[in-house]
């Protein structure tokens, strides 16, 4: 009498698709777990960015949970893709530089970001995001892929330890310590249980890491599991739209949109390739949805709060444990939803612990770049561009404004101008602007001074 109906029971299977997509639930639970965990991170490292601007610390972090699980849920219901959302790195070092610099207090750069969002959403309601996407030739594709990787990779690395930064050379190999030696056991667990074909060898790599940091007292035991400390009423619908309505603020409001819909461009075309979500026109299923529930998210979140909310990178640590539906982002929304009760207890997790999965993810996903055609130059150097300088200049959208530019200038030179199609003009005038905002103004100086 208590056995619940088959067809309650398979409702996750036939709403996710999960037999078509060929993956089971547990697939999807160690997936989303997995995926939690890797960029559980951003719960505390959110909150310090943005603490310097003023905002009630306590609250940032319980608006961190709360927007990640309503963006990743929504992401997994909608979009049916295993597709992790949060408040954006970078993203947030923009907000605070904007509150930071005296040019704006944080309720107007709420504003900011709330309409850099309504604008997002525009782009997206018209369709010109997704003409974006489709106008991406297969190989810059192929090398988003590959830079987002090596991207993961230095993230990884600098977590670990293994890769610090030096003054004279910028970075360089660090010294092997104790928490080193921990890392790189969960990452040998890793590499031994993936040769094995185990699944969950992310999440257990992880595990394996942070019992052994407890056990060598690297970390302390939390002194309570369970925090009930949850109060969102210091920065909650705070924001000043009005404010933010100013011609001197339209430059900020273009920076978070731009950085925001190639961050999330990026991401999804990446992420949602390697979870094989495309159709049999080679176009991935879904995306004007996620994108749409990219922009919703930013002005959810400007309104509860913080700077702008994205697609995570990290997303891809679940696919590679085989997560490809929405329901890996519902498990790891939901535990967003459960670590404002045990935020104690996820805090101990250390970095070194997840950064040893960012670095699995990294080399699967530079597997992608056997799909760049490296003997037409007009292919393979855009590609390399974007490659290199997304992983050297610490950022996806910038990696990606000097790839499609690289595109369009080498396609126009060498007489290939049809290659281009004529949604590409216009990323490549976006990226020319986007690159040159932050020279703008010297360079009006300039001209001004000039005779």
């Amino acid at each position: 009498w208590c056995r619940i109906p088959d067809r309650v029971a398979n409702m996750p299977r036939d709403y996710f698709e999960l037999d078509k997509r060929r993956t089971n639930v547990r697939v999807e639970v160690v997936a989303g777990i997995t995926t939690f965990l890797t960029m559980a991170y951003i719960i505390f490292t959110h909150p310090n960015i943005l603490e310097p601007t003023g905002m009630d610390k306590t609250a940032l972090i319980a608006v961190t949970c709360i927007i990640s699980a309503l963006a990743t849920i929504a992401a997994g219901l909608f979009g049916k893709a295993p597709i992790a959302m949060a408040p954006g790195l970078g993203l947030n070092s923009i907000f605070t530089v904007l509150v930071v610099s005296g040019k704006m207090d944080w309720q107007t750069a709420l504003g900011v970001v709330f309409l850099s969002g309504v604008f997002f959403l525009v782009l997206t309601l018209v369709g010109l995001r997704q003409r974006i996407v489709e106008a991406i030739p297969g190989s810059l594709i192929a090398a988003i892929g590959v830079g987002i990787g090596l991207f993961i990779t230095f993230i990884g690395l600098t977590d670990l330890g293994i890769v610090v930064a030096d003054p004279f050379t910028m970075v360089s190999a660090g010294p092997i310590t104790a928490k080193v030696l921990i890392g790189l056991a969960g990452l040998l667990t890793m590499v031994f249980l993936e040769s094995r074909n185990v699944r969950g060898s992310l999440l257990i790599g992880i595990a394996v890491s942070t019992l052994l940091a407890a056990a060598t007292g690297q970390v302390a035991l939390p002194e309570r599991v369970i925090s009930l400390d949850v109060n969102i009423r210091p920065i909650a619908f705070k924001l000043n739209v009005l404010g933010a309505m100013k011609w001197g603020f339209m430059g900020s409001i273009f920076t978070l949109m731009f950085v925001d819909m190639f961050d999330s461009i990026g991401t999804l075309v990446a992420c949602c390739h390697k979870a094989e979500m495309l159709d049999e026109r080679g176009k991935i299923r879904g995306l004007d949805r996620l994108l749409g529930v990219d922009a919703i998210a930013t002005m959810i979140g400007a309104v509860l709060g913080t700077s702008t909310t994205t697609s995570f990178a990290e997303s891809a640590s679940g696919i590679e444990q085989g997560g490809r539906s929405g329901l890996t982002a519902v498990v790891t929304g939901a535990l967003f939803l459960l670590a404002l009760l045990f935020i104690p207890l996820v805090a101990m997790v250390p970095k070194y612990a997840t950064a040893p999965a960012l670095i699995m993810v990294g080399l699967f996903m530079v597997k992608e770049v056997k799909r760049i055609d490296f003997g037409d130059l007009a292919e393979a150097f855009p590609s390399f561009i974007l490659i290199v300088m997304i992983a050297l200049s610490y950022s996806i959208s910038t990696g990606l404004a000097f790839g499609f530019v690289s595109f369009v200038v080498i396609n126009l030179v060498s007489g290939r101008v049809r290659q281009v199609k004529p949604a590409m003009w216009v990323i490549a005038v976006l990226s020319v602007t986007f690159l040159s905002l932050e020279q703008l103004p010297g360079l009006i100086e300039w001209f001004a001074g000039t005779p």
